[in-house]
């Protein structure tokens, strides 16, 4: 919300508890420099609709943290749902890379846009092949037992969780970019000062790409 939306709102909610707004103009003033400071992430149409939801279940006085915190558990929900589809530009071009996937995210995270959810792997022929890709990668102890070893295993745990999810296994395929070329398994690296490398937190964009088109064969 913008400083100029604030004083509505706070009229709204004196609609419904006239506690909240104290006599000295003063003291309005100071109330609503909090409010927009809190709220300055919330959209003003949530803000509005949080009071009626919170007058309906409380008869307390609502806080701005109340409809921050509500707005927080709607933006991670959406959050956690969506997969952060390949943006449509050249995976070499990181900055348009980048950009194009931070503008997806927040226009998920502001509800501009539904998540693009994960693929259902319950049932059906997406199922069978995530079952045949993970056999490919090599099961050799039970899935139970895989997911306590998860926290010592890191590398292989994000891949068996792109796999499930039904995301392409970038580290199955060798790294194309020039100044990488890491082999099937290898993570993705970078040059560094003299004749070290750094190793970078995911795989190139371009793996990626490359792992799909291996997986659509």
């Amino acid at each position: 919300m913008t400083p100029d939306q604030i004083p509505q709102l706070l009229k709204q909610v004196s609609y419904a508890d006239p506690r909240v707004l104290p006599e000295d103009p003063k003291e309005v003033a100071g109330l609503a420099a909090l409010w927009a400071t809190v709220l300055a992430d919330v959209p003003a149409q949530f803000a509005m609709q949080a009071v009626g939801i919170h007058y309906a279940r409380s008869p307390y006085p609502i806080k701005p943290s109340d409809i921050s915190t509500r707005w927080q558990a709607v933006v991670r929900d959406r959050m956690q749902r969506d997969v952060d589809p390949a943006p449509p530009v050249d995976p070499d071009n990181e900055a348009a890379y980048r950009a194009q996937l931070a503008a997806h995210r927040r226009a998920v995270a502001t509800g501009q846009q539904p998540p693009v959810e994960h693929k259902a792997l319950t049932s059906g022929p997406a199922a069978a092949e995530a079952e045949r890709r993970l056999a490919a990668f090599g099961r050799y102890i039970p899935p139970s037992v895989d997911d306590v070893l998860a926290a010592y295993r890191p590398r292989r745990a994000a891949r068996i969780a792109v796999i499930r999810e039904g995301r392409p296994d970038a580290l199955a395929v060798a790294c194309p970019v020039e100044t990488c070329r890491a082999a099937a398994a290898a993570p993705c690296t970078r040059p560094g000062k003299g004749h070290g490398r750094h190793q970078l937190a995911g795989p190139h964009p371009s793996r990626i790409d490359a792992a799909a088109l291996d997986g659509a064969r």
